[in-house]
């Protein structure tokens, strides 16, 4: 660890420990802050003149943060004028994040360049001015080259950000007052005072004040004002008056009104009312309303017309009364209403006009309406007869205005039923108690011998003036009717009625029928007839049967095989009637044709498939209705179609004869990166068919090389794959350099190629691309990369001294070579040579330049130098062992006394 600054700046190196670049970030955040993130030229000069030479040169705190080169102390891209690139950096290759600083390089020194994190280097730390106690609470610290900057939050200034912005005091408004909080001082920047106002008072303006960064305050300072009531008048107060007093303004908060009422009216509420705090008037407004009377009634049978001129029924009213027609009045035609809420006098009444008593008439009673009272103005009565009997004259009649009635009361007389005669072939017998054929008369009814009543032999005249029934006739005896001769005909003569005595009647039987009875009958005067009624029976044929395969269907009104019969001969399902199907059984009980039979149907001759065969089954005959025939193929073909058939009754075959043809096994498609082969006696892809199949070039097969199509309609080997050949698998870049590779799926297979660079310093020895082959090797060897090669250096005369350290190669890329001349003599050109990335030394080989004086003075001392040689490599080997004893502890080890510089006592 070594330490060295500009101005305020410090710096700190890893010195001898190279590390990642997150483990040398880790480490800088552990011992200092950070790593150093240069911001400016003189910085980047600084450290160049400061840090020692390293090969692998110092990691930075810059880092390639979401496609963006980022300082990793402040996490803010890096400018694009601050950014200190070498030449032809920063590349684009993947991975290379992280950014390293040139130092002491003969090209481009003090310079950036991106590499990949994983790399071992230094760490170039720093340690900042800025501490906590640099700027307050109030401010953030700037960091600048040799000094720091406070840069002060909004409200506060100062070099160290300490003092809040002074905003101007406050005063109280009038009746008000305020409260405020100074969280940095009175009256500061953040104070905050809210104001109040009195009671009833109010604020106009914004409560809460706020002291903002600019010296002002946020609004300005609120005023007071007294709360106002809604404001009265004596136009708002209707039937009374007020007197108001206003201690502060009109109708504000503690003014008082006191209200008083006129006559004829009273208060409603309180006569004295307070604007309060809140603006509202304590208890509520009062009224003043007029003093009401009770509400008067209209008399029943009178009228009322009133004068209002301030509220119905109130102070002032007037109230007029006046009776209907035939009524009159009882008080005072007009009443007032008082200023103590009374009427001037009693509500008055009307009394109706009365008429005499009325009395009923004989056989009837009276009913009236009295809408005022008995016998009285408006009644109206009316006379209702017994039942039985009617009115005669006005039936209605009133009560006039003048205590008259309208009209005399009518009288009840029986109601006359229809006058009635004797029935013919009979006689009446009739009594008549109020009257001939009045209500009340009664009437018997007597018939002649060999007639009787039909309907009721006694008839009354009723009260609805009509007699109980109608008067009945007498009608002659009747026989029972004749029953109706199924098949005949009955014609009869009737003088007094069908079926009456005297009635004769004839039967007659229809074509095709018998007659079995006496044709003719008579009804008798006891009411029966003279024979019994005959009956007809129908004529038969010979019986049938149904025909072999067919059926018999009859239709047969009269009974089996009977006249009328109607027979139809059918054939069974397949067969074919060979005759006449209809015939018929006359009247003469004979049948109008001979008998049919049935025969089977036939179908169309058929044969065997080709590559096939065919089995008939015949039970009517050979391809006739009912015969089955079944089509079976040959191995290695499908039958396409229905393999049975049968004659139906159609006399066709239910189903063609099926075909065969050869089994087909799945199509085969050519194989990816090869290809097929197919021959068959019997088409493509069918039964016998053999495929072969093959692979290109790169491609090895997988699976079996033939496939045969089965009768199953199935190939007898799966279909093989052909798969890519792979080359042996590359695992990693060769030393110092780097490698990139197609992306094949699988990776490292035929095709894939691969190409190789080396880091700079380092040359490719072999081919610079390698390509995996159709044989699954690799085009050529892996090549391999090897240091640049600069050229030997020789010391040039015994006054100089030469000494190289070679960390990859003599006299390679990374060889430093120092140079000294010996006492006497001074060194031209540089002292230390590097082998560069390109081949080529930094500088010239130096030389040793000094006078003769000079060599004889080293003659005669070279004794003594000899002597100080010795002496001071001893004392080089005490100081370097006492420093790793310091550095390590007790325990150190024999190697590690050479670990920190190649020659130890040149250093020293």
């Amino acid at each position: 660890m070594t330490r060295g600054g500009v101005q305020a700046w410090t710096y700190a190196y890893s010195k001898g420990s190279n590390l990642q670049w997150h483990e040398a970030r880790q480490w800088c955040q552990k011992h200092f802050v950070d790593m150093v993130s240069i911001k400016n030229k003189e910085e980047a000069e600084y450290l160049d003149s400061f840090l020692p030479r390293n090969p692998n040169y110092y990691w930075i705190g810059v880092q390639k943060v979401a496609a963006k080169w980022t300082l990793v102390d402040t996490s803010k891209p890096v400018p694009v004028e601050a950014q200190r690139w070498a030449s032809e950096e920063p590349d684009s290759l993947a991975g290379q994040d992280c950014v390293e600083l040139y130092i002491k390089r003969a090209k481009d020194s003090a310079r950036w360049n991106n590499e990949k994190c994983s790399k071992l280097k230094e760490a170039a730390c720093y340690t900042a001015s800025c501490t906590q106690e640099s700027c307050s609470a109030h401010g953030e610290c700037e960091e600048a080259v040799g000094n720091f900057t406070c840069k002060c939050h909004p409200g506060f200034l100062g070099l160290h950000c300490k003092e809040a912005v002074a905003c101007k005091a406050l005063t109280e408004p009038r009746q008000g007052s305020h409260h405020c909080v100074h969280p940095n001082g009175p009256n500061r920047f953040n104070s905050s005072c809210r104001f109040y106002c009195e009671l009833g008072f109010r604020l106009v303006g914004v409560s809460q004040l706020a002291c903002q960064g600019d010296g002002q305050w946020n609004h300005p300072v609120p005023q007071c004002e007294a709360e106002h009531c809604p404001a009265l008048n004596q136009t708002g107060f209707w039937g009374g008056s007020l007197n108001c007093s206003h201690p502060i303004s009109n109708f504000s908060y503690n003014s008082t009104c006191e209200f008083f009422c006129d006559d004829g009216y009273e208060l409603a509420g309180k006569n004295q009312i307070r604007c309060d705090h809140t603006g509202q008037w304590t208890p509520g407004t009062p009224a003043c309303s007029v003093r009401k009377c009770s509400a008067a009634v209209v008399p029943a049978g009178g009228n009322m017309v009133c004068v209002d001129p301030v509220g119905p029924f109130s102070f002032g009213s007037q109230c007029d009364f006046t009776c209907q027609e035939g009524h009159y009045l009882l008080g005072n035609s007009t009443i007032s209403c008082l200023a103590s809420g009374e009427w001037s006098h009693p509500v008055p009444s009307c009394a109706a006009v009365q008429c005499k008593n009325l009395s009923a008439p004989l056989h009837g009673f009276i009913h009236c309406r009295d809408p005022v009272g008995e016998h009285s103005y408006g009644s109206e009565c009316s006379v209702q007869c017994e039942d039985g009997f009617e009115l005669v004259g006005t039936n209605l009649t009133k009560c006039s205005a003048r205590g008259n009635w309208s009209h005399g009361l009518p009288v009840c007389q029986a109601k006359l039923c229809q006058t009635v005669t004797s029935p013919s072939h009979g006689f009446l017998s009739c009594n008549h108690p109020n009257g001939p054929f009045s209500f009340g008369s009664t009437c018997s009814i007597i018939c002649d011998e060999g007639f009787r009543i039909n309907g009721t032999s006694k008839v009354e005249c009723f009260s609805s003036a009509m007699w109980s029934a109608d008067i009945p006739a007498c009608t002659a005896l009747t026989c029972p009717p004749l029953s109706f001769v199924s098949h005949g005909s009955t014609l009869c003569s009737d003088p007094y009625g069908r079926s009456s005595f005297g009635s004769r009647c004839t039967t007659a039987c229809e074509d095709g029928f018998l007659l079995n009875g006496t044709a003719n009958t008579e009804c008798t005067s006891a009411g029966t007839w003279s024979s019994d009624v005959p009956f007809c029976s129908v004529k038969r044929c010979s019986a049938l049967r149904s025909p072999a395969h067919g059926s018999l269907n009859c239709s047969e009104p009269h009974g089996k095989f009977s006249f009328g019969s109607r027979c139809r001969m059918s054939c069974d399902e397949g067969f074919f009637l060979n005759g006449t199907a209809d015939f018929e059984c006359s009247s003469q009980a004979t049948w109008s044709t001979e008998p049919a039979e049935c025969l089977a149907k036939t179908c169309p001759p058929v044969s065997s498939p080709t590559h096939g065969s065919l089995v008939c089954s015949d039970p009517h005959g050979q391809f006739s209705f009912g015969s089955r025939c079944a089509s079976t193929c040959e191995d290695g073909f499908v039958l396409n179609g229905t393999e049975e058939t049968n004659c139906t009754s159609s006399g066709m075959w239910s189903w063609d004869i099926p075909r065969c043809f050869v089994q087909r096994c799945p199509p085969l498609s050519s194989l990816s990166h090869g290809s097929l082969a197919c021959s068959g006696p019997h088409g493509e892809f069918s039964f016998a068919s053999r495929c072969t199949f093959t692979c290109g070039r790169g491609y090895l097969l997988t699976g079996a090389e033939t496939t045969e199509c089965t009768s199953a309609g199935t190939w007898s080997k799966d279909m093989p794959l052909c798969r890519v050949q792979q080359c042996p698998r590359l695992v990693k870049a060769p030393e110092h350099g780097r490698m990139n590779c197609s992306l094949l799926d699988p990776p490292f297979s035929y095709g894939s190629w691969c190409d190789y660079d080396c880091n700079e310093g380092f040359r490719l020895k072999g081919a610079a691309t390698v390509t995996c082959e159709h044989s699954g090797a690799w085009s050529q060897d892996v090549p391999t990369c090897h240091p640049v090669q600069c050229g030997n250096i020789h010391r040039m005369s015994s006054r100089m001294s030469m000494n190289c350290s070679h960390p990859l190669a003599n006299f390679s890329f990374g060889s430093e070579c120092i140079f000294t001349c010996a006492d006497g003599f001074s060194l031209n050109g540089s002292t230390a040579l590097f082998c560069s990335s390109s081949g080529f030394w930094s500088h010239q080989i130096p030389t040793c330049t000094g006078s003769s004086l000079g060599l004889r003075i080293l003659q005669y001392a070279a004794y003594g130098a000899a002597c100080a040689a010795l002496a001071l490599i001893l004392f080089g080997l005490t100081d370097l062992i006492i420093r790793h004893l310091k550095k390590g502890g007790s325990a150190v080890k024999a190697d590690d006394l050479w670990a920190e510089t190649v020659n130890p006592t040149f250093e020293l």
